[in-house]
């Protein structure tokens, strides 16, 4: 038997003892009357008046001897000690041989300051809420891998309230980019998750069968095609919050199911977008964190100051020496083998050429600042740039050599968009699995009008990014390997 076992089993045998003498070891409620932050806030003026308390939490530590013992509790955000005195509890005989660590209990008493001056209470009665039968990491034997600490995250916030303060700040994240878009008067919606054709992006989709229609289905992409068909329907300026698929590979920066949120804006093009999301991302960095300056990697990162603004063409020649409106692909992979850059040779195209080549460019770029100018063949949703119809309006915000959102003035010439999925459907023909696929029923949304319209997306990636971590520590519950049997 392990030692998480054998401490098991003597949990076990305190519960049956508890039990037996008729102790409700999981009631349904708790009478608790404030919450310990409250309790440390008011101690002075609640301690003279010997106002009667009740705490209630999880039980962090424990020592004690004799007639007095004292007891760590914790709630949601805070701790305090409560101690136990055979003189002044009537159930301290069998209280101090029933509890340990990781215990819920409720405890009714009086507050006071002991003789090393620490905020206490006086316990007078106490009730247990749920008997812990398996020890915390930190008294057995702690996490010794982020595997442990992933599979467990209950217990990593548990016992590391750093880990549980990002996730109070992305909770912040997100309630401050949803209140910038509300007070801006965009409307907020909520579009399908289950799409018969996944769209809006350049990404290979999660797929399964719906037994009620007995038709396959896929997880979305992106909301994009169903929030300009908003458009076309008279919507003002729309956005959502929601949760994105993508069945593709892992790393630092990306994972397979994320929160998204995507805008749309009637009668704005990629300019206004510009200056809309340069004043978001700085209101949310001073609201989340109160301050413009980050350390992101290797990056001194200050979104107060002014935006740059960088030609994805004139990069990739200034780094490469390759004029991408000129170059075939065949001369962009022999620099990509010059460059020693690994590049996945699957569905290999032109787009897949440039698109690795930008990626080597973009990595010692710090920004704050956007990407403009990128040739068409690599964004099929967005409008062709008037004096260059070889490029189209779109940019991204680039931070610490990555993407950080990417917005466009959307394409709404139905005769052009269906153009540009046909040359997507050959790209899906020679083996590229994101290439995206064809909406007719999109393009048919189009053929009635929308206006001109800008819209931008950016995934919790920003977050991760700004707590300078990756976006699995930044994620609750990231999905992990099933463990075998």
């Amino acid at each position: 038997m392990d030692t998480e076992d054998k401490i098991k089993e003597i949990r076990l045998d305190k519960a049956k003892k508890l039990k037996d003498l008729g102790v409700v070891l999981y009631p349904s409620h708790s009478d608790r009357n404030a919450d310990i932050f409250v309790i440390k806030k008011n101690f002075l003026k609640w301690s003279l008046l010997k106002k009667r308390i009740i705490v209630a939490g999880r039980i962090m530590s424990q020592r004690g001897q004799g007639g007095i013992m004292f007891l760590n509790v914790k709630d949601d955000f805070d701790n305090i000690q409560i101690v136990f005195k055979k003189k002044d509890c009537e159930e301290f005989s069998y209280a101090k041989n029933v509890f340990d660590i990781g215990d819920f209990i409720e405890a009714t008493g009086y507050l006071f300051k002991t003789q090393t001056g620490e905020k206490s209470l006086l316990v007078k009665k106490w009730k247990m809420l749920a008997k812990s039968l398996k020890p915390l990491p930190s008294e057995w034997y702690g996490f010794k891998d982020e595997e442990g600490r992933f599979r467990k995250r209950y217990l990593d916030i548990l016992m590391n309230s750093e880990v549980k303060e990002i996730f109070v700040r992305k909770s912040k994240f997100w309630q401050s980019i949803r209140n910038f878009l509300l007070e801006r008067d965009f409307l907020e919606v909520e579009t399908p998750v289950l799409e018969s054709v996944p769209g809006g992006a350049d990404a290979k989709p999660f797929k399964t069968h719906h037994n009620a229609l007995d038709m396959e289905v896929f997880l979305r992409i992106s909301p994009e095609l169903w929030l300009k068909r908003l458009m076309v329907a008279g919507f003002p300026k729309v956005f959502e919050i929601g949760r994105i698929f993508r069945n593709e590979g892992m790393d630092a920066e990306h994972l397979q199911d994320y929160t998204q949120m995507e805008f749309y804006w009637p009668y704005a093009d990629y300019n206004d977008g510009m200056k809309l999301v340069e004043e978001m991302y700085k209101k949310v960095a001073k609201e989340v964190y109160g301050t413009y300056k980050f350390k992101i990697k290797e990056f001194n990162i200050d979104l107060g100051k002014k935006w740059e603004t960088y030609d994805f063409v004139e990069t990739i020649k200034e780094k490469t020496g390759i004029d991408i409106l000129e170059a075939n692909e065949k001369s962009i992979e022999k620099k990509l083998h010059e460059l020693k850059i690994d590049y996945d040779k699957k569905g290999f195209n032109l787009t897949r050429a440039i698109d690795n080549l930008w990626k080597y460019c973009r990595k010692d770029i710090a920004g704050p600042g956007f990407l403009i100018n990128v040739p068409v063949t690599m964004e099929p949703l967005a409008k062709r740039k008037s004096d260059n119809p070889e490029l189209v309006e779109r940019f991204q915000v680039i931070l610490a050599g990555s993407e950080m959102g990417k917005g466009f003035s959307e394409l709404n010439d139905p005769e052009d968009q269906m153009e540009r999925f046909k040359e997507q459907a050959k790209l899906r023909e020679q083996g590229d699995e994101e290439a995206q696929r064809t909406d007719n029923d999109f393009v048919e949304a189009l053929e009635y009008g929308m206006p001109p319209t800008c819209g931008f997306g950016i995934s919790e990636r920003l977050f991760a990014f700004l707590e300078d971590k990756s976006v699995r520590e930044t994620t609750l519950f990231p999905l992990m390997r099933k463990k075998e049997e």
